[in-house]
């Protein structure tokens, strides 16, 4: 049974982010650890917009990104070539493999890297939060980061995180509705991207998600000199997963890559769920560390590890953007920020 908080989540989905047009040939993708009730409330909303969904289960894949390739069917494929929008509910995901990089080249596909398989965290994420207040704050961000581009940004942790980096300009631009063909992301988390090797410091390591996602036993010490030139602590059976992902990311080498993007997370509704990464993600306070090889630099791909640490200050230049995970200013920021709030009915 659709419940109507799920069938709210699909419908502001499709028609708040994506304003899907009737007659729209919409892909939603899915694997065997999709929850089926997910899938049908989102094909749901595609027809009640008046387009026209196509669903396609698949074996859950077991990387993500590039390494993706040899497990994706040419049927698959061809589809996303010939979609208006595409929901991609898998996890691993698809973005960044040939088949993404194909449908964004013919200019037609708006791709969401969506990736959850839960409708209780896809309700929270798009049925449990004012969605107009969310991406009025989401927008003023990333107007904020696009202008801080040059400045220094530092981040710091309760347990231990101390890094800073030179802001380098925006990679993906957040729309108000998804109306350009390219990637789109879930709202509730704004990326920053560093100069490439200004990199500096330490950071801990709460979640990870490589071979797969989970919150961590013990954390994990990253250490940054411009590349990734240690890893520390950990417990017996993350560390050694978190190595061979760094490697495999990076071509099979002994290079650990660098530090490729940092995000904060601020959805008033996301909790840490340990199961569903693109959640956790944007809970207030968390940062996602992309590590390994960039997917905008040749040979690079969606295939890299993503550490989560938790409760972050962040600071841009000499002004304080937000403390233990809460933001604090600047007044232009604070303002929107406050008047997100959490749906509850």
């Amino acid at each position: 049974m659709i419940s109507p908080r799920l069938q709210r989540a699909a419908d502001t989905l499709v028609r708040a982010q994506f304003a899907v047009a009737p007659g729209e040939s919409v892909l939603v993708t899915a694997d065997d650890a999709t929850e089926r009730v997910l899938v049908d409330a989102i094909a749901a909303a595609v027809l009640r917009a008046g387009a026209r969904p196509l669903v396609a289960l698949a074996p859950q894949l077991p990387f993500q990104g590039g390494l993706s390739d040899p497990y994706v069917s040419d049927s698959l494929r061809a589809a996303a070539v010939a979609s208006d929008v595409w929901f991609d509910l898998c996890f691993p995901y698809h973005a960044g493999s040939t088949a993404t990089s194909e449908a964004i080249a013919g200019r037609r596909c708006r791709y969401l890297l969506l990736a959850t398989a839960g409708a209780d965290s896809f309700e929270r994420l798009y049925g449990q939060v004012d969605f107009a207040a969310l991406m009025d704050f989401n927008l003023a961000f990333a107007a904020f980061v696009a202008e801080a581009a040059g400045e220094t940004m530092r981040v710091a942790c309760p347990l231990g995180t101390d890094l800073a980096w030179t802001i380098d300009r925006p990679k993906l631009v957040r729309e108000r509705v998804a109306r350009t063909p390219g990637l789109h992301t879930v709202p509730g988390t704004q990326s920053f991207y560093p100069v490439a090797d200004s990199v500096r410091g330490r950071v801990v390591l709460q979640a990870l998600f490589d071979e797969d996602h989970r919150i961590l036993r013990r954390p994990i010490t990253i250490l940054v000199e411009d590349r990734i030139r240690a890893i520390e602590g950990g417990a017996a059976e993350d560390r050694p997963r978190l190595e061979r992902a760094l490697r495999r990311a990076n071509g099979g080498g002994h290079d650990f890559g660098r530090c490729i993007h940092f995000t904060f997370g601020f959805h008033p509704a996301a909790r840490l769920t340990g199961r569903h990464f693109i959640e956790d993600i944007r809970v207030p306070g968390s940062n996602a560390i992309g590590m390994g090889l960039p997917w905008w630099e040749p040979g690079g791909g969606e295939n890299h590890p993503d550490g989560i640490a938790l409760d972050q200050s962040v600071w841009v230049g000499d002004r304080m953007i937000a403390r233990d995970g809460l933001l604090v200013g600047p007044p232009e920021l604070k303002a929107p920020y406050d008047a997100m709030v959490r749906r509850l009915d």
